[in-house]
């Protein structure tokens, strides 16, 4: 434990809170913020550095529940070389179909000719290379019917929904994705537009004179096609997100029918995704042979100088401040958990996550709560305090004027109720989820309540932003002294 003398007056107090994303260079004294002292003159304030401890670990299929749900963005692509966290396969399950039935092209089902079939995907955003070519395979959902359904969600962790045949297939940049198109009945930009084999299209059309009715209902529908699933299988280094609900997802037919003999009118139907369209986003992580896999080393290990934390599905940290358990009581204006990313070439392409997160493991109900006293999730709804948590980054300047981020937790309150025996210690759990429930309530009537960290309430709007960022910090690394290590400073004065 560190300790140095403050002497302030109210006349010589000038701290000033950093402005959020503003550059700057790294300096303590002055990141706290203006409220760190109470205005009375003559007041002694201490400040003290508690070291932490950093180990880390991922998520698991039992650890890690979270689910895709349609107004996330989806993401498809492969990352190949990620220097800290290696690979990354993203695949896309997603049924496009019409909006009502019955349904018919143009009323005149005997007299339809195929012009093409286009997959279209409304893009968003790339994370990583967007230089290096992708090549996307469209594949038919295979299976049952029961096997992919709406009223079900799928976790990014698991990939049960299975796959027939190849549809089509499309090489090309991710950086492209940006240009306009033209083409019949369709002026645009930020489009993925994959042509399907003729045959699928040839099928569609004949589905409108089926015997089995496969326009009739959904249920009809769903018995003849499944949906589409797509998967990077060549090259690349990045992750495309896509917006289902955007109006540039849609599967188009063009196609052609008699209005006269010798006589034909060209047209295109539209299916898009529907509140009766399933969906599914598994992700595959590959960290064999990383520096982040070479930490994993349980909490019984050496400390590691590095904390390695990415985007769900993902990793975490567990935080660990021996010194906090005994520290005496005494007025606490300010605690803050301090972390710098530790900066490397690689983090232009694969920048951090929007957000971190920070909550606590519990050991008397064996399960992890946010932190008390500090993060606060309204009664009555699902909004929370996550940037004046700290869950929102600065950003600064390294001492090589790299720009890099700096995340500043709130931790007075949590750590004032320790130090006056109402609260205990407990081991810290950083991490970048999409989102996490916590168990809030009585013991009789426990209700879980949702937390958003890197997704948002307005999830109707592809707004949620999973799977994307990574972030490499300094760990607690008390033995160099490294000035830049997570540590957890204390402002407070002698009671």
């Amino acid at each position: 434990m560190k300790k140095k003398y403050l002497a302030l007056t109210l006349g010589t107090i000038t701290t000033s809170l950093l402005v959020l994303f503003s550059c700057t260079k790294i300096n303590e004294a002055t990141e706290l913020g203006g409220n760190l002292i109470p205005p009375v003159d003559n007041i002694n304030t201490f400040d003290t550095t508690l070291e932490v401890q950093v180990f880390n670990d991922s998520f698991t299929v039992v650890t890690d529940s979270t689910v895709a749900l349609p107004g996330f963005t989806h993401f498809l692509g492969k990352i190949n070389s990620d220097p800290f966290f290696g690979k990354t396969n993203a695949q896309m399950f997603f049924e496009l179909k019409p909006s009502t039935y019955r349904f018919t092209f143009a009323d005149k089902p005997d007299s339809l000719h195929l012009d093409s079939v286009v997959l279209i995907m409304d893009y968003q955003q790339t994370y990583g290379d967007s230089t290096l070519p992708q090549t996307v395979n469209v594949y038919e959902v295979g299976g049952n019917i029961t096997d992919f359904r709406y009223d079900t969600t799928y976790r990014y962790r698991e990939n049960t929904v299975p796959r027939a045949g190849l549809l089509g297939f499309k090489t090309f940049l991710p950086k492209d994705l940006d240009d306009s198109v033209k083409v019949y009945k369709d002026t645009t930009a930020r489009q993925l537009r994959i042509r399907l084999n003729d045959a699928f299209g040839q099928r569609l059309l004949a589905y409108d004179t089926a015997a089995n009715g496969a326009y009739t209902s959904d249920s009809n529908f769903r018995q003849n096609f499944k949906g589409f699933a797509l998967e990077s299988v060549a090259g690349g280094n990045a992750i495309m997100g896509f917006n289902l609900l955007g109006a540039n997802t849609k599967l188009a037919i063009y196609y052609r029918y008699d209005v006269a003999p010798g006589d034909l009118d060209t047209t295109v139907n539209y299916w898009n995704f529907t509140n009766l369209s399933a969906e599914a986003n598994p992700v595959t992580r590959d960290y064999s042979g990383t520096p982040f896999a070479a930490s994993v080393n349980g909490t019984t290990g050496p400390p590691d100088a590095f904390s390695f934390i990415q985007n769900t599905p993902g990793t975490f940290s567990t935080i660990k401040v021996p010194g906090l358990a005994g520290l005496s009581n005494r007025i606490v204006h300010r605690a803050e958990l301090i972390m710098e990313e530790a900066w490397d070439a690689s983090d232009s392409l694969f920048p951090p996550p929007p957000r971190l997160f920070l909550d606590a493991y519990n050991p008397t109900t064996s399960k992890y709560r946010s932190i008390p006293f500090d993060f606060i999730l309204e009664s009555t709804s699902n909004n929370n305090n996550i940037t004046t948590f700290g869950g929102i980054p600065f950003r600064a300047l390294d001492n090589a004027n790299h720009s890099i981020f700096t995340w500043h937790f709130n931790l007075s309150r949590y750590v004032q109720n320790i130090v006056i025996g109402k609260e205990q210690a407990m081991d810290l759990r950083l991490s970048a989820p999409a989102y996490l429930t916590e168990d809030t309530g009585p013991t009789s009537s426990i209700v879980k309540r949702a937390i958003y960290v890197n997704t948002t309430l307005d999830v109707a709007n592809g707004s949620g932003i999973p799977i994307m960022g990574r972030v490499r910090l300094y760990g607690g690394d008390a033995t160099s002294a490294n000035p830049h290590r997570m540590r957890l400073r204390v402002v407070y004065s002698k009671i």
